[in-house]
């Protein structure tokens, strides 16, 4: 399980933005969004990176949580 930290969002609507842009990565399984988090499950030929880029690439600033 992969646990992000999402700078940026501030309603429903960028939830919602930012679980179709994690929806829409091969091998990335989502398993909740909120606003300021995501937690998600990767297939082993996914890394955190690609996951954090994808974010950022739809605005928004992403990193893994170490909590």
């Amino acid at each position: 399980m992969l646990e992000l930290k999402i700078q940026g969002m501030s309603c429903q609507g960028c939830v919602t933005r930012v679980k179709k842009t994690l929806e829409g990565i091969r091998g990335v399984h989502v398993d909740a969004v909120e606003v300021g988090s995501a937690k998600v499950r990767l297939d082993p030929e996914i890394t955190p990176a690609q996951v954090i880029e994808a974010l950022d690439d739809a605005g928004y600033d992403a990193a893994a949580s170490t909590a």
